[in-house]
């Protein structure tokens, strides 16, 4: 059996709204943070994100960070792209402290990863409805940036 390759979809840059805080759950601690605006751009891909869209993050008890995001995408001819995914941030509680301070942490300090799926009935996107794809997540202050691969 031949090993997956991955194929580059985008880059992208996502500002967020600072968190609302809901508190410590039965769950964990949740937080929700509302996209602001974005873009992305890839070599068959590239527009902006649009504001609404938002991650409905869980600090588990086990205290790694598991993301629940949904958001929609505009590519530069018009088409709307749903992307949700789930993923995690594992770090230790003085990076996470760093991370919400605001600070600039680098990537070899933390694991991110995301698990992107698409939905779209833009004719000319439909090859995204069956792609599954994997991201490499870094938090930056305010904002959030991926890159992200398509699975083939």
């Amino acid at each position: 059996m031949q090993q997956p390759r991955l194929e580059t979809l985008y880059d992208m840059h996502v500002d967020l709204e600072p968190p609302q805080v809901i508190g410590q759950t039965p769950q964990g601690m949740r937080q929700v943070f509302i996209v602001r605006g974005g873009t992305f751009q890839g070599p068959r891909l590239k527009g902006e994100v649009l504001p609404g869209g938002g991650d409905w993050a869980l600090i588990r008890p086990d205290g790694a960070l598991q993301l629940d995001v949904r958001a929609t995408l505009r590519t530069h001819d018009g088409a709307l792209i749903y992307a949700s995914y789930g993923g995690l941030i594992v770090a230790s509680q003085e990076v996470y402290a760093r991370i919400f301070r605001g600070e600039d942490v680098p990537l070899s300090e933390y694991y991110f990863y995301t698990n992107p799926v698409f939905q779209t009935g833009a004719p000319q996107y439909d090859w995204l409805n069956r792609t599954l794809a994997i991201g490499r997540g870094k938090v930056a202050p305010g904002a959030v940036e991926y890159r992200v691969w398509a699975i083939v």
